[in-house]
């Protein structure tokens, strides 16, 4: 629940919706990302709550205290570790911290810098989703007795996909220096792998090693923006 809400309702999860009564802030730059989770929730019976990133994320916990985030490991104005780091030794500490990720080496991490679980991308699976946020939770804070476990693919509105592809066509189209080009290569990857975009997925890990193709960055970069603009305006279906 969300602790320091004076109007929030103090509800018991049940067998079906589990996470009844909890208040899960996301901190995740991607719609698409975000958009699952809230479906997630909503089959869950948490509420939820965004930070895009480090810094809204930052401002939101000075006002409330969410029982579970779930931090993705890479932003646009930092790392998750380090909001990983600062929750876990914030006193009063979180019930439960998440990493998210679907990076080589981002589980390790997340778990280093304080986290109690970690979550990979793509997610879909709302067995997978509950069952990570059930393990770290207080015993308090659990469904009572045995439970069906679903398992239900959510699958989120194409329409977030497509702002993704505008968020990163606006990157694309600016002054793309060397850490910018790494952020849209990780953002980009993250959201194709987790659309199933696997054309995408490969031209975002080609970024992220520009110059291997024998090709400029610049030119990398205008072969990719004109892939993302097929995908808004849905020359290319996922």
């Amino acid at each position: 629940m969300d602790e320091l809400d004076p109007f929030a309702q103090r509800t018991s999860p049940t067998a079906r919706r589990p996470l009844l009564g909890l208040t899960v802030l996301v901190v995740e730059d991607s719609r698409f990302a975000c958009e699952t989770m809230r479906l997630m929730c909503l089959r869950s019976g948490a509420r939820i709550r965004r930070a895009d990133c480090l810094r809204s994320a930052r401002r939101h916990l000075k006002v409330y205290r969410p029982s579970v985030v779930i931090v993705d490991m890479g932003l646009p104005d930092g790392r998750g570790e380090d909001l990983l780091r600062d929750l876990n030794e914030a006193v009063p500490r979180v019930s439960a911290l998440l990493g998210l990720s679907g990076d080589d080496g981002a589980e390790e991490l997340a778990l280093s810098s304080g986290a109690d679980g970690f979550l990979g991308k793509p997610l879909q699976s709302l067995a997978v989703f509950q069952e990570a946020v059930l393990a770290i939770l207080p015993e308090t804070h659990r469904p009572k007795g045995l439970r069906p476990v679903s398992d239900d693919q959510i699958i989120p509105d194409p329409a977030s996909y497509r702002d993704d592809m505008s968020h990163v066509a606006d990157l694309l189209e600016g002054e793309t220096d060397g850490p910018m080009l790494d952020y849209v290569a990780q953002f980009l990857g993250g959201v194709a792998r987790s659309a199933d975009d696997r054309t995408l997925a490969e031209a975002a890990s080609r970024l992220k090693q520009h110059g291997a193709q024998g090709k400029t960055a610049s030119e990398m970069v205008k072969d990719l923006l004109q892939m993302v603009r097929d995908r808004i305006t849905q020359k290319v279906a996922i």
